[in-house]
């Protein structure tokens, strides 16, 4: 593993810093106001006007589906010439939309680039590709314990030349969006299969079809998640095209792991840059910042804790760059270690980070006036989402512990 980026990487890294200097910060307020734009406490689900603009601005200069490593549809980066890049998005949790790198369209336009027949691409992958419409991952459901995904309820039954879907899904993101067209569904085509991991299919559902109904959106440690949301969605006899269904029934497992390696991986690269904005925050903060009589900065209790942040995120950091370069050189299933490590590691050390500058900031990290408590409930539902910490320490151990309970039996 090499500890330089290559030229493509750093020019890529450059342009983005730039970006996000002429157009992101500048326009954080703009963009609070227009997903707000039906009132102070109403969140507003249409296309917002700036990001627009500024996805022509990112298209235009390049900045254009990064994340994809498949060339052909961006510039062919591989997991590792991607890192650097996510965390930079990563600095303001809704720029990504911007480079066409948001979640969870990155992680659905994978599974059709990888897993969809040509019509399926023609019609769905091609306009995500474009930014011209948005797409949702319907998978957790409210009934059941959905961290063990065998457990899913929601029936795929094939009737004839359709199949038909009833189920209840909740915190599905972005189907709140007025452009989000496509849900990708897992259910059960074959719940009585013996193999409980071939039970479970992936099918596409167009949002209009009738029986698709938005219940209500969830809110995010109580506050709504504009322009996107995570709703609670009814498919009550959803009927579609068997021909929607992806890669063939008993497929749903694989394609998960599939999608979520990636998902996985580039929500702990986002987590950086926000660790590291927070970090900057925290140091502006206590230079800043006079208490009994000398600045923050002085005090010990605060450098102790700017050092631990920056251990935290270095960590973190090297840990996901080794694991994106194990998935470039050995696949994700390989990989899959890394890949819960980091999953748990990440979360749990940028929580630290974000914690400490919100209480460097005292009451005002805990109000509207910073982004403190916006990363901090986007890190904290990281400990749950693609996964909570004790599934992945579960399947961490159990790698470690097989040679030595082969050995014991």
């Amino acid at each position: 593993m090499h500890f330089e980026h290559s030229p493509k990487v750093q020019d890529l890294q450059q342009r983005l810093l730039r970006f996000m200097d002429e157009h992101i910060y500048p326009n954080e307020e703009r963009r609070e106001r227009e997903a707000r734009a039906s009132g102070a406490n109403t969140p507003s689900y249409g296309t917002l006007p700036l990001m627009e603009e500024l996805k022509e601005k990112a298209r235009a200069q390049g900045l254009w589906n990064l994340f994809l490593p498949e060339s052909g549809h961006g510039p062919g980066l591989s997991n590792l010439e991607y890192a650097p890049l996510c965390e930079i998005m990563g600095r303001r949790y809704w720029s990504a939309e911007a480079f066409n790198c948001n979640a969870p369209d990155t992680g659905n336009m994978e599974v059709l680039a990888r897993y969809g027949t040509p019509e399926q691409q023609e019609r769905w992958l091609k306009p995500l590709l474009a930014g011209e419409i948005r797409s949702s991952f319907a998978m957790t459901e409210p009934a059941v314990a959905s961290s063990d995904a065998t457990n899913i309820e929601c029936s795929i039954r094939r009737d004839g030349n359709d199949y038909v879907i009833n189920g209840r899904k909740w915190y599905i993101t972005g189907a709140m969006n007025e452009r989000c067209q496509i849900f990708i569904l897992m259910g059960k085509t074959d719940p009585d299969n013996p193999n409980r991991h071939q039970q479970q299919s992936m099918i596409l559902v167009p949002r209009d079809t009738p029986g698709v109904t938005v219940v209500r959106d969830m809110t995010l440690m109580g506050v709504y998640d504009p322009p996107f949301g995570h709703p609670e969605v009814l498919f009550d006899n959803v009927r579609v095209p068997a021909s929607n269904i992806l890669l063939g029934e008993g497929r749903g497992f694989e394609i998960a792991q599939g999608r979520l390696g990636p998902g996985r991986i580039h929500h702990c690269m986002r987590m950086i840059g926000m660790a590291e904005s927070a970090l900057e925050m925290m140091c502006q903060r206590v230079v800043s910042r006079v208490a009994f009589h000398k600045p923050l900065s002085d005090q010990g209790v605060w450098r102790e804790r700017i050092a631990r942040a920056r251990m935290l995120i270095d960590q973190t950091r090297w840990m996901v760059l080794h694991t994106a370069w194990r998935m470039d050189t050995v696949g994700n299933k390989v990989a899959a270690k890394e890949i819960a490590m980091i999953k748990v590691l990440a979360p749990n050390n940028c929580i630290q980070v974000i914690d400490d500058a919100m209480q460097a900031f005292g009451a005002a990290g805990l109000s509207q006036d910073t982004l403190l408590t916006t990363f901090y409930a986007y890190a904290r539902h990281l400990r749950v989402a693609d996964g909570p910490d004790e599934v992945h320490r579960n399947a961490i151990a159990k790698q470690e512990l097989g040679g030595y309970l082969a050995t014991a039996r």
